[in-house]
């Protein structure tokens, strides 16, 4: 067996790859390692739409009681709800059953410490190091020892509303507002939002059947979304990944705003309310250029940069002060309001921009000059993956583009996290020129190193 865990959890194809054998020793080994000397550690639990969700919340009940633990489940809600609730119950952990925007066959499993951030390095290597060595952490309990399932006092999707709710502080009455749901986590909670701020609500994605998430639908698939916006003539669309961790705008035209403008529009409003903390903005190496010019040019603030992962986005988020960072797929932190990203509240985010500025979507997103990016996969043995820099005949080829670009565009070059392949970007104003430098440098690196 392999490492388990990946950038965002345990995942694979449930009941072939994610197994209940695993998940009951994911729990025991989870509630061990994160329960902090309490014999009696609490674990919140919540899941998305997936038909596997009950068979895999199950076996990882059974594991946390297993060691003494008490869990609470939560039912179907968002990540980021399961993230607060620990906070809110006091809880020593939370886990969420979702593998956000992939097909429904997958699943995943996940965790939050007790301050609702997802877990460091360190215990993930904890949890899986009991796990694959085979070490039994059971005390094999029995009778009052064992755990229970604890019934929460409150809703949890109320109770995550109302927290969402804090986060505004404007109405939407009169507002048309197309919320595509993917047929996931955010199906509930998303609506009552808009409904509880005044808006006139339209759904889409929100009849989950355990098999229909994410397909051609939601924040991957906005397609539906563009065409209903403009259909009825909304004032906007918000489309949510399937644990509703993630947001893609689309504007009265039907045109996408994706998370680099979204964070963009957001860190101006941010700016300008004296709210800007250390006045930077914090986000990945695939930020498009037009978003550092942005930033830099009309925000007045200085980006922080990071590798791919919302993971390291938020650990440098912590270590600088920083309040606002994210990725281009939507992946969004506004570290002054909750520990991780989060669909919906940056999506209230950007309707309180919007509000503030005075302008519809359209002319905000129209504001930030995103240029043409090319990605090119170049297929190269496992092997060679990191040493594809250390060739003069590449380093001289991506030196050479570089300077043809003359800093109205960039080389992007990194190594899959998970398949034999090094990813060429390039960043530039002709789109046909680029497509060309971008493959002919895969080629290259695919000839050396294949």
């Amino acid at each position: 067996m392999g490492r388990l865990f990946g950038t965002d959890g345990v995942r694979g194809i449930a009941n072939s790859e994610l197994t209940p054998e695993l998940a009951f020793h994911l729990g025991k080994a989870g509630a061990y390692v994160l329960s902090k000397d309490n014999e009696r550690p609490v674990v919140v639990i919540g899941k998305d739409t997936r038909v596997s969700g009950d068979m895999l919340e199950s076996a990882l009940t059974a594991g946390i009681l297993a060691v003494g633990g008490n869990v609470i489940k939560v039912g179907v809600v968002p990540t980021p709800a399961v993230a607060y609730l620990v906070r809110h119950y006091q809880a020593d952990a939370g886990i969420v059953i979702s593998a956000s925007h992939n097909p429904y066959e997958y699943n995943g499993i996940k965790f939050f410490n007790s301050e609702g951030f997802k877990l460091d390095d360190l215990l993930e290597e904890k949890i899986e190091d009991i796990i694959l060595r085979d070490i039994d952490p059971n005390k094999h309990l029995t009778g009052e020892a064992l755990g229970r399932c604890i019934m929460a006092e409150d809703d949890a999707v109320d109770l995550y509303v109302k927290f969402l709710l804090t986060t505004i502080d404007q109405r939407l009455d009169g507002m048309k507002i197309v919320l595509d749901c993917a047929n996931g986590a955010a199906y509930k909670t998303a609506p009552k939002v808009y409904e509880a701020l005044g808006a006139e609500v339209i759904t889409i994605g929100c009849e989950p059947n355990g098999i229909n998430i994410n397909d051609q639908i939601g924040s991957t698939h906005p397609e539906l979304l563009q065409q209903t916006v403009v259909e009825n003539q909304a004032d906007i669309g918000m489309a949510y990944d399937g644990d509703a961790d993630r947001l893609i705008v689309v504007d009265e035209k039907g045109m996408i705003i994706d998370g680099d403008k979204t964070i963009c529009i957001c860190a101006k409003m941010l700016k300008d309310a004296g709210q800007l903390a250390e006045n930077k903005v914090t986000a990945t190496v695939m930020s498009n250029i037009g978003f550092h010019k942005y930033i830099k040019e009309q925000v007045g603030a200085v980006v922080d940069v990071t590798g791919v992962g919302d993971r390291y986005v938020l650990e440098s988020m912590l270590e600088t002060g920083c309040v606002l960072g994210g990725e281009q797929s939507g992946h969004i932190i506004f570290l002054n309001h909750t520990t991780t990203g989060d669909g919906t509240l940056s999506s209230l985010q950007f309707m309180k921009a919007v509000l503030a500025s005075g302008k519809k979507p359209s002319e905000l997103s129209a504001e930030i000059e995103i240029f043409p990016q090319v990605l090119v996969n170049a297929k190269v043995d496992n092997d060679n993956k990191k040493i594809y820099m250390k060739d003069e005949e590449v380093k001289n080829a991506i030196d050479a583009i570089e300077a043809e670009m003359a800093g109205s565009g960039r080389v992007l070059i990194r190594p899959s996290g998970t398949e034999p392949l090094v990813r060429v970007m390039i960043e530039g104003n002709d789109i046909e020129k680029i497509h060309v430098l971008a493959q002919q440098l895969a080629d290259l690196i695919e000839s050396k190193f294949a």
